[in-house]
């Protein structure tokens, strides 16, 4: 990036990340954010997440600072020569699943997901899911404690601790991961084309409710089918300082 930016400031409800917001704000000023031309995030990877969707209608980057725990999207925390590291900051352009979950009452329900859409079940019993990749079926019954379909970015993320694959960040791939699946036995999912179209319907679903939870913040509840497809049209723009970008990242994952 080039320039000194207007920055508007934003932190997590966390007290480190609150303290932070105190001292780079006297330190820098923090612009209102319909003038701002960065955003800097103080908090972890959900207020992280939860940034990138506010700003996902303003075309704004947002450069992290890590004032959480895991900070996997954040760079290191350093109130230093801010507006230098902004000036030398790399960008990342991702673009969010779209989630189309239709519930027992027959309300449709949408949300945009950066890491995730996930299928989990809401009772004792295991979940019973029919797959189709473009209109065609391809498992009939997907018995298991859930599914997701994961982007690049999210991909170490809910994803990895599934057990599913770390995707390149410039891959036009998707990751279909199953957890716990008991039917058929240990399926770990599939890799799809990011065009792909995946629909999940549940079947049994009064005996085996499921839910479906985009980027763990948009939840619903007694679904009966969930469309996911990649929005190519939406971009989410991430800052990182030099050598520390996502790639770098996604790769020294899988070697740790």
């Amino acid at each position: 990036m080039t320039g000194l930016q207007r920055i508007t400031f934003l932190a997590s409800e966390a007290e480190a990340a609150q303290s932070a917001l105190e001292r780079l704000t006297a330190r820098y000023g923090s612009a209102p954010e319909a003038e701002a031309e960065v955003s800097v995030a103080l908090g972890g990877d959900g207020f992280m997440l939860q940034t990138l969707h506010a700003m996902e209608r303003r075309n704004i980057a947002v450069y992290g600072m890590n004032c959480g725990t895991i900070g996997f999207l954040m760079n290191e925390y350093d109130e230093e020569t801010l507006f230098e590291r902004l000036r030398a900051a790399e960008e990342t352009v991702i673009n969010p699943l779209s989630m189309r979950a239709e519930s027992a009452d027959g309300v449709m329900h949408e949300a945009l997901a950066i890491n995730e859409v996930a299928l989990l079940r809401a009772g004792p019993q295991a979940a019973k899911l029919r797959i189709s990749i473009d209109g065609r079926v391809r498992m009939d019954a997907l018995v298991c404690d859930g599914a997701l379909v994961s982007t690049p970015a999210g991909s170490t993320a809910y994803n990895y601790s599934a057990h599913g694959p770390i995707l390149p960040i410039g891959s036009d791939v998707l990751a279909l991961t199953a957890m716990a699946a008991f039917r058929p036995r240990r399926w770990r999912g599939a890799l799809l084309p990011k065009t792909a179209h995946v629909r999940f319907d549940v079947l049994d679903a009064e005996k085996r409710p499921v839910m479906a939870d985009a980027d763990s913040r948009s939840s619903v509840r007694d679904v009966l089918s969930v469309e996911i497809c990649s929005k190519p049209d939406v971009d989410h723009r991430i800052l990182f300082d030099p050598g520390h970008g996502l790639e770098e990242r996604l790769t020294r994952e899988q070697f740790t």
